[in-house]
């Protein structure tokens, strides 16, 4: 399983059907389907269904439950997406640091949510006191409101960037794909290295001490895998191949 497949998008007592309709789209275009109903006023609609434009799978397996306690009873982290506010003191994450740590969190394994409030007010006190943390979305202060769907689109690309750059990550690793190269391998390839430019008179009669010193810092700073190493011996190969070639025809 995805580390984001454990994140669940929790939406507490939504006003309007439609808006939980366009939640569920914002969700599906990054990859996410895990959407979770807390007491809304009015159930799914066909409005719902109708915002939801092609997501209609993660708006008919939403969950609800009566309270948002029961929503995320079994979850390891929760983060309450809200204004700034004074009368709960959480941390306070930005988007990006907030998708972040709810991935690296999700990929332990553990259960994570994103929690919205309602329209018009919010989450109440009770509710963030539930949440480990507060999601601000910096919006302008001078219009600063964001419409529901528009704050879980927010987040959900937050968790998609934060998932892919850990992907990103994960395949840079040694260990990942192809082997890192050897200290051996590395050395064989210095040696090589030093042949061939003796032998193509990289020199022109100067000591070959420093350029072997700044050409190893440049292989050494790449962090060569194998295949990389063996692909480089092939061209230092050839360019031997082609100094004796050149040579036999001087003489």
């Amino acid at each position: 399983m995805h580390a984001t497949a454990r994140i669940r998008f929790v939406l507490v007592g939504t006003q309007h059907p439609g808006n939980i309709g366009a939640a569920a789209r914002a969700m599906k275009t990054m990859g996410l389907s895990r959407l979770v109903l807390v007491a809304p006023e009015k159930a799914p609609d066909d409005a719902a269904y109708r915002r939801s434009a092609g997501a209609e799978d993660v708006l008919g397996d939403a969950r609800q439950f009566a309270t948002l306690a029961e929503a995320v009873a079994d979850c390891r982290l929760v983060l309450g997406c809200t204004a700034r506010s004074r009368r709960v003191q959480l941390d306070e994450l930005l988007p990006e640091a907030a998708g972040k740590r709810a991935v690296e969190r999700a990929a332990e394994p553990a259960e994570v949510a994103f929690v919205f409030g309602r329209e018009r007010t919010g989450l109440s006190n009770d509710e963030l006191q539930l949440c480990h943390a507060a999601v601000h979305i910096p919006s302008d202060p001078e219009f600063s409101s964001l419409n529901l769907a528009a704050a879980v689109q927010v987040l959900a690309y937050s968790v998609r960037m934060a998932g892919l750059q850990g992907q990103a990550a994960a395949a840079a690793e040694p260990g990942h794909g192809d082997a890192p190269a050897s200290h051996a391998q590395l050395e064989g390839l210095f040696g090589q290295l030093g042949d061939t430019l003796e032998q193509i008179d990289f020199h022109k009669g100067r000591a070959p001490q420093s350029a072997m010193r700044k050409l190893r810092r440049l292989f050494m700073k790449a962090d060569l895998s194998e295949q990389e190493v063996r692909l480089l011996r092939g061209i230092l190969s050839d360019a031997q191949r082609m100094a004796r070639l050149a040579g036999e025809d001087r003489h």
